[in-house]
């Protein structure tokens, strides 16, 4: 069945609600497609215990923002799919689940756009690609040299320590996901092997304010990624580790270290029954706690300047320091039964059938407009400034998008009308 729309919204997450609220808002005709259901990657690729590192506050899509008891909470999993499913209610999109988007291509007869999927062909003037850039749990290639008998797990497919075989296990990564389920797995007494990254840290609460209302109040959300001193790099930059378990915590690896957690520098690789590290598990660390203290700093400064009444800050003091560095691991010798690969993902564009992406694969884009008239991307990291992929500025994303299509739509249509005339 063939369906002729002005718009098309492939994806059904947070940034393609967003865009189809305010174009319904507008009175413009669109779909949009989800080849699961709304809230799919929450509900289903997200730990039992995964909740948000951003406060609820910072819940704040168009027409929806999080009006709930608890603004200075972390919603669980199950409460950010009510959560969106609330907004679904809300305002009726034209969602249409279980439909698979196979290709988009330029319209050969007019201007627009032909989307083939798995219910027949969608005719639109404009295309929002709102489907997200982590498509395919990424695992390095080595790790197919381990023996069977070890269970192997992507961050995406890790629920529970429950799910995994007594013995030890080796956490690779430390991301946001990598980091709180390490944490997930030490709380209930299991011990951790941790390979730990290049990612940065930040503390939870600092002078008496979370962190992330701090960096709120000093503009950092707001900061364009074409005002970031290094625009070129930030877009692959991991996030700060931190949670909002339990209420929200700092992570700090040397902590777990100090009370059992073994960590070791980056997995490079595996020798017959050994675990190669690369011996930088003191740099890393360094280098994440110097990221925790500027934050502070930058905080103290900011509190300086404005004469805010505000708790001390506390000094951090680390309470553990690596020794020699361990480079190689017998896992067999040392238990580990079961690995969680928190190793990130490949995004796969392959259905895109246009030129929009630049010599490594990424869409090439200005704020989510590309060279390709009527082709846009939303909810991307840093697809305009820090808060663009996440809750907080992804409405102001497609506020932007929308009225981009909405006068490219009018003036389409009075274009139409003169030629008819």
């Amino acid at each position: 069945m063939n369906t002729v729309v002005q718009v098309a919204i492939v994806g059904a997450g947070q940034a393609g609600l967003s865009v189809s609220y305010l174009l319904k808002e507008r009175g413009i005709s669109h779909c949009l497609l989800e080849r699961n259901r709304v809230g799919h990657t929450w509900r289903e690729e997200r730990w039992d215990t995964f909740c948000l590192v951003t406060p609820n506050w910072q819940c704040r899509l168009p027409g929806h923002a999080y009006d709930g008891e608890d603004p200075q909470g972390f919603m669980l999993k199950h409460e950010i799919v009510a959560y969106l499913e609330r907004y679904v209610e809300r305002f009726n999109p034209p969602v249409r689940e279980g439909v698979e988007v196979r290709s988009v291509r330029p319209n050969a007869d007019r201007p627009g756009f032909v989307l083939e999927t798995s219910e027949g062909r969608v005719f639109a003037e404009e295309v929002v690609i709102a489907a997200g850039g982590y498509h395919t749990p990424r695992v390095p290639d080595y790790a197919a040299r381990l023996p069977q008998d070890i269970v192997q797990v992507h961050s995406a497919a890790y629920r529970n320590p429950q799910q995994l075989p007594e013995g030890d296990v080796l956490v690779v990564g430390t991301g946001q996901s990598g980091a709180q389920i390490a944490e997930d797995l030490h709380l209930t007494g299991r011990r951790v092997h941790l390979c730990v990254g290049n990612a940065p840290r930040c503390a939870r609460r600092y002078r008496g304010k979370d962190v992330v209302e701090w960096l709120e109040l000093m503009g950092h959300y707001d900061q364009a990624i074409h005002e970031h001193p290094h625009p070129d790099q930030v877009r692959e930059k991991t996030n700060h580790y931190v949670t909002g378990r339990a209420g929200g915590h700092d992570l700090d690896l040397r902590q777990f270290a100090k009370e059992g957690m073994r960590l070791y520098g980056p997995l490079r690789g595996v020798d017959g029954s050994e675990l190669v590290f690369a011996p930088e598990l003191t740099r890393n660390l360094d280098s994440a706690d110097a990221v925790y203290v500027g934050i502070n700093r930058a905080i103290d400064e900011y509190i300086a300047k404005h004469g805010i009444d505000a708790e001390t800050g506390e000094a951090y003091v680390p309470p553990w320091e690596p020794g020699p560095e361990q480079e190689r691991l017998d896992f067999q010798a040392a238990g580990i039964k079961s690995i969680v690969w928190s190793t990130g993902f490949d995004s796969n564009w392959g259905f895109i059938e246009c030129p929009v992406f630049d010599d490594s694969g990424h869409p090439s884009h200005l704020r989510g407009v590309t060279a390709v008239e009527g082709l846009y991307f939303i909810g991307l990291p840093w697809l305009h400034t820090w808060g663009s992929g996440r809750f907080a500025s992804v409405g102001r994303d497609a506020e932007h998008l929308v009225e981009i299509m909405q006068r490219r739509l009018a003036a389409h249509a009075g274009t139409a009308q003169l030629a008819a005339s």
